[in-house]
């Protein structure tokens, strides 16, 4: 198989990747690519089963050694710490919600599934606290 065919495919699996959400995958693949393009340029894997083994080898051994460093130096830290929590909120019950039991509420002007963390029984329109979150539900107690 002739160089160029190994940059140009090289140079498309490198296009994928920037086209791609991400995850760094592809582009090793296409660095693998350009390798046998460049080696191949230089005379030194003729055959195709050898630039083949070259491909499947340069980009397996590359994305196993070399993603997760990269990646790591990618990261963006973002902030550490909560930047908006919902807990001590104040809520507003849509239903009467026994003790352990499950209702909806309204909270910022969406609602939500609310679950009564008290003893007593929750009135419909009594305001409450958030106590947690747990996923889509609520934790709340009346105030």
């Amino acid at each position: 198989m002739d160089w160029w065919i190994w940059v140009l495919a090289g140079f498309v699996l490198l296009a994928v990747e920037m086209a791609s959400p991400g995850g760094f995958y592809v582009f090793f693949f296409g660095v693998g690519a350009l390798s046998v393009g460049l080696l191949t340029a230089l005379g030194v894997s003729e055959t195709i089963w050898l630039q083949g083994v070259l491909f499947t080898g340069l980009s397996v051994v590359s994305l196993l050694c070399f993603r997760r460093p990269i990646l790591k130096k990618m990261q963006v830290h973002g902030p550490t710490g909560e930047i908006d929590s919902l807990v001590g909120a104040s809520v507003v019950v849509h239903d009467e919600i026994g003790p352990g039991r499950l209702g909806k509420a309204e909270l910022r002007g969406s609602t939500w599934n609310a679950r009564n963390a008290g003893e007593t029984p929750i009135g419909r329109d009594q305001p409450c606290r958030v106590e947690r979150v747990d996923g889509l539900t609520l934790w709340v107690r009346a105030e």
